[in-house]
């Protein structure tokens, strides 16, 4: 999993039908430390995240696991939305 912060929405009026319903958020990886940490990228929201929250996300097959039975066309999807973390 990594974290990131929600940058963005992503409205997309034609799209490949198993996406109907689902958000589309733009969000800026970050380390630990809260930094920005490598490129901007859209994920399917599954847990109704907003513009400036904190979340974590996965990557790869495991990103379509949180919209069972409907499997649609992901690399990327939001997982949990981050209260607060702590390092060291």
């Amino acid at each position: 999993m990594h974290l990131a912060r929600v940058v963005g929405e992503v409205v997309a009026t034609i799209k490949d039908g198993n996406l109907t319903g689902i958000k589309l958020m733009v969000l800026q990886p970050i380390a630990a430390s809260g930094d920005d940490a490598g490129r901007t990228l859209v994920a399917l929201d599954s847990v109704g995240a907003g513009v400036g929250e904190h979340v974590f996300f996965v990557r790869g097959r495991e990103a379509a696991y949180p919209f069972y039975p409907v499997e649609p066309p992901t690399d990327a999807a939001i997982v949990g939305i981050v209260d607060h973390w702590t390092v060291g």
